[in-house]
């Protein structure tokens, strides 16, 4: 699996994550060309965002400096706006502007690498929270969306913790939703764990909190894309549900993401911007229309989970009980 993103001879390299399970890359070489692939999501995910608005500013400092420079920088950041990481990329690129197109691009690659670096450590201190929280046996673990390998440059979050769970032979099986509309469960997530050999089951989302009901899984794993200063997650759409389930079952519910994802300027929830995408999005499949004519969506692509639900927030660096048990 190559890397999600990376520069190549001046250029942004992407994984097509439209096209999964087939693989296929794009190579990006303007701000235009990276501001599309991010609204397509041919790039995704919290972690792989943030890569990619450093990479974006290192692109747009070859040809701008100054006020050009920040216009580009601006519109960005606002590519996507409930991902923090992707302002949080850009802030980091630009921070070197003033010294020179050499050190924006150092400072991109450099949150490239601090992103690799602690996708292994959330795994690792994920995987040993888990031991503590559900003892030293074969774990069934399920997780929303992706957040894996290809969420990020390399390893994952939620799915990185599971990751290191497999290396330790402590995963008996993983259920993933398919995450409607656009299935980066199925298409994406299931991939990953298909590659990895991980016993694995996918289920439509409406049937994710009846399995945690059920008794078929013993915690709840997933990503982030803006955690609030109160510990109030958001993550893609349909997580709230599994937080709620899992409340009720009186399993673990763990938020994997790292420290660029926590947002102390964001009070809570109710200040996250959730995008709201396409309503083709659900109202189409594979081009064919599946509602009448007459029919509006509404395709909020992220939700927000109390911080009351969330049992544990790991990151590279620490470890967070937002409810304070």
């Amino acid at each position: 699996m190559p890397r999600t993103i990376d520069w190549v001879d001046g250029r942004i390299v992407l994984v097509d994550q439209t096209a999964l399970p087939e693989l296929r890359t794009v190579t990006v070489a303007t701000v235009d060309e990276l501001i599309d692939a991010i609204g397509r999501l041919v790039v995704r995910g919290a972690p792989a965002l943030g890569v990619a608005g450093a990479l974006g500013v290192a692109l747009a400092a070859a040809t701008s400096s100054g006020a050009a420079l920040e216009l580009v920088a601006d519109r960005l950041a606002a590519a996507r706006p409930t991902a923090v990481n992707l302002a949080v990329g850009v802030r980091a690129a630009m921070a070197a502007a003033a010294e020179g197109p050499a050190a924006v691009l150092a400072a991109a690659l450099a949150v490239r690498d601090e992103d690799i670096a602690a996708c292994h450590a959330i795994g690792e201190r994920g995987a040993d929270l888990l031991t503590e929280l559900c003892g030293p046996g074969s774990l069934r673990l399920h997780t929303h969306c992706n957040a894996g390998a290809l969420a990020c440059v390399e390893w994952g979050t939620a799915l990185g913790v599971v990751r290191s769970l497999h290396e330790r032979s402590r995963v008996a099986l993983v259920v993933a939703d398919e995450t409607r509309p656009l299935l980066q469960g199925s298409r994406i997530t299931a991939v990953e764990l298909a590659a990895l050999g991980i016993p694995h089951r996918v289920v439509v989302d409406g049937a994710g909190p009846s399995i945690v009901a059920r008794g078929l899984v013993d915690a709840v794993v997933v990503g982030a894309d803006r955690i609030a200063a109160n510990g109030d997650v958001a993550n893609k759409i349909g997580t709230y549900p599994l937080a709620l389930a899992a409340a009720r079952a009186g399993i673990p519910f763990v938020v994997a993401a790292p420290e660029s994802t926590l947002d102390p300027a964001t009070p809570d929830g109710a200040a996250i911007a959730i995008e709201e995408r396409a309503e083709e999005e659900v109202l189409t499949v594979a081009g064919t229309r599946m509602a009448p004519a007459a029919s509006a969506a509404w395709n909020p692509a992220f939700d927000v989970t109390p911080a009351d639900l969330v049992t544990v927030i790991v990151t590279e660096k620490q470890v967070w009980r937002p409810s304070g048990e």
